[in-house]
């Protein structure tokens, strides 16, 4: 698949950037898409919750009434989950939210979701750019020559770059990331993904091994 490759500008540049079918242009698997997208999220979650059962209370161990003739229900034991300041009946433990996929399944959820943003036509190839000092305002002024001000974009950069990334991090919208940081939730997340010419390659490499 052919694309046209833009500069800064948003003007092209009069040359072509092949998208490789087997990675931009494949029958995408919205399964694979989905457990890719779930473990991701999962993985956002440190599993430190924890409340205090009725054993892990500080407390009185006396019995606080006597057994009869109250007239009310008998109790024990301050630390009752019944009462105000007592343990949490079945509360949350600290839990590990690992999932495991199998790497294949992992390369396929990225194609998928690559495959539909070709689809949607997303997706833009833009020549590598720098700037010469991190300045938030450059940033913006190329997603305005993109028309991309008002959506949510991930750039895709070939190796590091923190001139590109230091002027896009204070933007909510926009997202800075290498070819190898690439991930299914990031790419659906983005309403365009703007593929810079010198992270083609990697992404080829990384996808198809």
């Amino acid at each position: 698949m052919k694309v046209a490759v833009l500069d800064i500008k948003g003007k092209e540049t009069g040359r072509k950037a092949d998208l490789s079918d087997a990675v931009f242009g494949i029958e995408p698997n919205n399964h694979a898409v989905y457990l890719d997208v779930k473990q991701y999220l999962a993985h956002q979650r440190q599993g430190t919750h924890k409340s205090k059962e009725r054993a892990e209370i500080a407390g009185s161990t006396r019995k606080i009434k006597k057994q009869k003739g109250t007239g009310t229900a008998r109790a024990g034991s301050i630390k009752s989950p019944i009462f105000r300041g007592g343990g949490r009946i079945f509360g949350p433990r600290p839990k590990d939210y690992t999932q495991k996929l199998n790497k294949n399944l992992k390369r396929l959820a990225r194609k998928s979701a690559l495959s539909i943003k070709s689809n949607e036509k997303a997706i833009l190839v833009v020549e590598d750019f720098n700037f010469e000092a991190p300045k938030t305002k450059d940033f913006v002024q190329v997603l305005k020559s993109l028309g991309l001000e008002n959506k949510k974009s991930l750039f895709v950069l070939g190796d590091s770059n923190n001139g590109v990334y230091l002027s896009s991090r204070n933007l909510k919208r926009s997202e800075v990331v290498t070819s190898s940081e690439l991930s299914t939730y990031k790419i659906l997340n983005a309403n365009n993904i703007v593929l810079l010419e010198g992270s083609l390659e990697g992404i080829v490499a990384n996808l198809n091994k």
